[in-house]
């Protein structure tokens, strides 16, 4: 299993992608963006675990709970957390 990130997109994000998150997002760590090719396609946004600061814009704006603290995943959501790895690799 993948070390705790900083924060974790989960289930809530899948197929709303609401992409409040990617706005006020300091560092660019959540994908992907709106803009990107590859955005209607992604089932939901994620995280990138060597990128997010922990400095937590993006679960104040989330409209759809879906971000939790890495340590904060509740046990029916924590594959999420390799979900958001697995993509960035």
């Amino acid at each position: 299993m993948v070390e705790a990130v900083p924060y974790v997109i989960n289930e809530p994000c899948i197929g709303a992608k609401h992409a409040t998150c990617v706005d006020v997002c300091p560092v660019d760590c959540i994908h992907p963006r709106p803009d990107a090719p590859e955005f209607e396609a992604a089932e939901q946004l994620y995280i990138d675990p060597d990128e997010c600061i922990d400095c937590h814009a993006c679960y104040e704006v989330c409209p759809v709970g879906a971000i939790t603290s890495g340590n904060g995943v509740p046990p029916e959501w924590e594959a999420f957390v390799e979900r958001n790895a697995a993509y960035f690799r």
